[in-house]
């Protein structure tokens, strides 16, 4: 759920960049979106953003990144589940070589050797993904509490993320997961600082550029970049946002 959750909160914070009609609203339940929204927004703005920044002033990049490849990690069996359900053995194979090079060379996944020195890149695959390309239809838009865009179809991916992730099993008490959890939601939300630097100058309506937006990424994700020029402008853009380290 690590990388995306970074998606998810690079888009909440987005909101301002641009609009664009061009993908179906779907979204009966617009004004309850609307308020799940604001309460994010406003989440994020006194609580998330704060936190955030205070981490990316006592950490180096090299410590976000190295906690990010932690996390990410740990999500691994289900990125292999996902691959296999959608016909990807090669892919699922690639995962992985990824989980034991990294959970043994990498020092439990704090670093990445598997693709530094074996070209071996990541790709996250979640079940909302799966269902996708098994053919069920995405569904109306909703925006989740915490979590953010999503639709009916990708809400699956959140328990099966959850049953697929090492740290579920580890014997922890309650403070040190909790720790553990606040530390993966700051370090994304910092890794998604720079997107909200751009909210301010744009005088749009963010919550239906969140809106075409997750739709479109989401379109991309399931159709493995195989979009439209139009969705290709947005997927890029998250594509490099889930890269890019925060300043």
């Amino acid at each position: 759920m690590q990388r995306i959750m970074i998606l998810l909160l690079a888009i909440l914070v987005l909101g301002g960049c641009a609009s664009t009609g061009g993908s179906s609203a779907n979204d009966p339940i617009e004004g309850v979106n609307r308020g799940v929204y604001d309460f994010n927004e406003g989440l994020d703005t006194y609580a998330l953003a704060p936190a955030s920044r205070g981490w990316t002033r006592i950490t180096s990049d090299g410590v976000r990144t190295s906690v990010d490849n932690f996390f990410t990690n740990l999500e691994s069996p289900g990125y292999i589940l996902n691959d296999l359900l959608q016909g990807k053995p090669g892919d699922a194979g690639r995962e992985s070589v990824r989980f034991v090079v990294n959970t043994t060379v990498g020092l439990l996944g704090l670093f990445d050797p598997a693709a530094a020195f074996m070209g071996l890149e990541g790709r996250a695959e979640d079940f909302g993904q799966t269902l996708g390309v098994w053919g069920v239809d995405s569904g109306p838009y909703l925006v989740l509490p915490l979590f953010g865009p999503s639709d009916t179809r990708d809400v699956t991916q959140y328990p099966v993320a959850h049953y697929t992730n090492v740290l579920t099993y580890v014997t922890l008490d309650s403070l040190t997961f909790g720790a553990l959890t606040a530390l993966n939601v700051v370090n994304s939300r910092a890794r998604a600082e720079g997107a909200a630097r751009f909210r301010d100058d744009a005088a749009v309506d963010p919550y239906v550029f969140t809106r075409s937006a997750y739709r479109q990424y989401r379109r991309d994700r399931v159709n493995d970049g195989e979009v439209s020029v139009e969705d290709d402008a947005y997927s890029d853009f998250f594509e490099e946002m889930e890269r890019a380290p925060a300043d």
